[in-house]
């Protein structure tokens, strides 16, 4: 998925052919069209998702606000179905109302389709939540699939069977010319490839496991083997339903194929949930018979065999088992007795990670490292669940405190601090760590008194451990507190307390976050000393690359430029913070930078654009569930003042469509471009749009949301040679050099045909 959602929709750019199966597309594009609720029903392996995704990217014109896939295969509990669909839309989970009403409210006014895919597991959960959904958000649709029915009224059905014989051939051949550029078949050999089809009944994952062996066996010997496979299997499981005995004996006999280190490494990789990375890989599946260096080789071996899939996510290459698929290794794991082993070591190197973006926060590249533990949300949950060691679970909660402030996942991290903190009281350093996690959670949730219980124990037992580093964070965690309540001459004396004792124990990267807080405070309050503490931080700061502390100052600095008057440092203040905030999808504070930016282009007479602005601003207020006057009555009184002054300029009408205009940019990733290419539209070539074919057009707008040539000819269905000329043809009428400068000039010029992302 993206870095940030700032394009419309996330739906995978697929490596392989969608073969057959375009009635059923037809049908399910025409029934969303008439009704709310769609549910692809049939057996495992039988094609639900790659069919439900191509019925979905076909229909993704239908729905401004896109076609989102949530898959819900990793959720192991049925409460974390909402956190899951919030994740894959990109919807920051940071107020202190029920999940499922922060996903309800941010769908509201969207034209949007969902697609909820592997429900059986959790089918009561997903029933629940889309009748949520469906009952919030009149203009979205829900796109659920499933071994067995939601139960839910309205819910119209479509039962997917076994491929026709001819798309089953088809499949097979398609398949077989990727796994052998040299096959080809003739008449013997297509009598033998409908009589292999047949035997695997048609099932798609059957036969894209049979065609991976085809670089080594020809058809009839491929048919061989697996119906000895099929004897051999006769017996087992004699409930189960014929396709489903089908499907496990073809990737029964996929298993038996791999070498002992291929299965090995399957068997080990069924700890992950809903993908990895090959760091990943290499640091839980190596040792004990699989050698660090040997993983990547053995990875390569088990995607030729079509066990392993791979996906682009952003430029970064993942790895991920279908489920029957991991399903099966994780059976062979239990088996041989290891699976605590891996799960272990799973938690522990998800435990390395989250400790490493902790310490290693000022150091740089902190929205890459934000994006990495987004992807891996699923990996941490099921981490999270392994609680055979309560203290290295609470360690774990502890140490993604980023992940869950600074990343957008407020509910969910309060909810694994408490689970944490319950199971392990014993009077522990994780335990004051574990603490402090969850007053910031309660705080940046604006749960003061929560906060203040949690303080209340915290503080105590630091004095009793005598920890030199964690003392003074009580200090500063107090100073957060009174700032909160309107007491910043307190703050500034508590901030400045935990700043000398952490600077004494000689810990510089806690020391630099009261720093930041106190130079932060300093500014809003009007602190003389608030020039000098907030240039030391942002030189720190531009020196190690450092990006979302330095945002915050400079917002701080804007808003005190706007109090003593000058309106033109704050705005640059404020173009300069949003710069910062570039990859992160923190929708409150991109909120208030927008927000800041609008007063002091109201105050220079530019009333359209600074509408514009808190369109965008209000956008991203009721998605991040609060709104500018949680920030005190001064900014909601600045607010209000630059309201007024734009629609009486405009007139009420005009101020509206201005509003809404800006509205639609309702994500950080959408949103910080538009707001810094609206101030450079002078400078932008003026190019009409009639200039550019209607196919230069739409390669252009989906170039602005981010997509690379390749996701972008899955999306329009050309080739990616077709859609780098479109790209070329672009820069040249444009007289432009880059990628980015298209996407500015389309934000800037144009009206998105597409919508934006929830």
């Amino acid at each position: 998925m993206p870095l940030v959602n700032s394009r419309v929709g996330n739906l995978p750019a697929l490596s392989t052919s969608f073969v057959g199966r375009q009635s059923e597309v037809t049908e399910i594009r025409t029934l969303l069209q008439a009704t709310r609720l769609v549910t692809l029903i049939g057996s495992g392996g039988i094609g639900k998702t790659r069919l439900a995704v191509e019925a979905a990217a076909v229909s993704a014109h239908a729905f401004p606000d896109g076609a989102w896939l949530v898959n819900l295969a990793p959720v192991q509990r049925p409460t974390a179905v909402p956190g899951m669909v919030a994740t894959a839309l990109g919807v920051p989970d940071l107020g202190t109302r029920p999940l499922m009403e922060q996903l309800g409210g941010c769908l509201a006014r969207r034209r949007a389709l969902v697609l909820l895919d592997n429900c059986e597991h959790q089918a009561d959960a997903c029933a629940e939540l889309a009748k949520a959904l469906l009952s919030a958000a009149p203009e979205v649709r829900v796109l659920a699939t499933s071994r067995r029915t939601l139960g839910l009224a309205g819910e119209h059905l479509v039962t997917v069977g076994p491929l026709p014989p001819a798309d089953a051939a088809r499949l097979l051949q398609d398949r077989a010319t990727t796994a052998r550029s040299t096959f080809t078949a003739d008449e013997r050999q297509r009598a033998e490839i409908a009589r292999l089809c047949a035997d695997l009944d048609g099932l798609p994952l059957a036969i894209e496991l049979a065609a991976s062996r085809l670089h080594t066996l020809t058809v009839a010997q491929v048919a061989e083997r697996l119906e000895d496979r099929f004897a051999l299997l006769t017996g087992d499981s004699p409930t189960a339903a014929p396709h489903q005995r089908t499907l496990r004996a073809t990737i029964g006999w996929s298993y038996e194929l791999c070498t002992p280190a291929e299965r090995l490494l399957w068997n080990r990789l069924s700890v992950f949930a809903g993908g990895f990375a090959l760091d990943a890989a290499e640091g839980v599946c190596a040792g004990d018979g699989i050698a660090p260096h040997e993983v990547l080789d053995l990875l390569d071996r088990l995607v030729d065999q079509s066990v392993v899939l791979t996906t682009d996510c952003d430029g970064v290459l993942r790895y991920r088992l279908l489920e029957s698929v991991r399903q099966y290794g994780w059976e062979e794991l239990a088996s041989s007795g290891q699976t605590q082993q891996f799960r272990a070591r799973h938690r522990d190197f998800f435990l390395t990670i989250a400790r490493c973006v902790d310490t290693d926060w000022f150091a740089g590249g902190q929205a890459e490292r934000l994006a990495r533990l987004r992807a891996d949300h699923p990996n941490l949950l099921v981490a999270l669940d392994y609680d055979a060691d309560p203290q290295a679970r609470l360690a774990l909660a502890g140490a993604l405190i980023f992940h869950w402030c600074v990343g957008g996942f407020l509910t969910e991290g309060r909810r694994q601090l408490e689970a944490a903190l319950a199971q392990a009281p014993e009077p522990t350093l994780e335990r004051v760590r574990g603490l402090f996690a969850a007053v910031w959670v309660a705080q940046t949730q604006g749960d003061l008194a929560a906060a203040d219980r949690w303080l209340d124990e915290a503080e105590p037992l630091t004095q009793r451990l005598g920890d030199p580093v964690q003392l003074p964070r009580a200090d500063g965690f107090r100073g957060v507190s009174a700032h909160y309540r309107g007491h910043p001459q307190e703050s500034v004396a508590l901030y400045e307390s935990a700043v000398a004792a952490l600077v004494a124990a000689g810990d510089e990267r806690e020391a630099t976050s009261w720093r930041l807080a106190l130079a932060c405070v300093q500014a809003y309050a009007g602190d003389p000393r608030a020039a000098q503490s907030c240039g030391e931080l942002i030189s720190f700061f531009e020196a190690s690359g450092e990006r979302w502390g330095r945002a915050q100052v400079l917002m701080a600095l804007g808003h005190n430029a706007w109090a003593v008057g000058d309106p033109e440092a704050t705005k640059e203040l404020a173009r300069s913070a949003l710069e910062n905030m570039r990859g992160f999808n923190d929708h409150a504070m991109v909120a208030r930078m927008l927000e800041l930016l609008a007063w002091a282009t109201s105050n220079s007479g530019e009333h359209a654009r600074a509408a514009r602005l808190l369109g965008a601003a209000e956008a991203l207020w009721r998605n991040a569930d609060t709104s500018i006057g949680a920030f005190g009555p001064w900014v909601a009184e600045q607010h209000a003042h630059c309201a007024k002054a734009a629609a009486d300029a405009l007139g009420r009408e005009a101020y509206a469509q201005a509003l809404a205009e800006g509205g639609r940019r309702n994500s950080p990733g959408q949103a910080i471009p538009y707001a810094l290419s609206s101030d450079r539209t002078s400078a932008m070539p003026a190019v009409p749009a009639k200039a550019l074919t209607r196919r230069e057009c739409e390669v252009a707008e989906l170039v602005a949301m981010g997509l690379s040539n390749r996701q972008i000819a899955s999306r329009l269905g050309r080739s990616p040679r077709t859609v780098g000329g479109h790209v070329q043809n672009l820069l040249a009428k444009l007289d432009f050099r880059s990628r980015a400068q298209i996407a500015s000039w389309w934000a800037a010029n144009q009206k998105p045909t597409r919508g934006s992302t929830p």
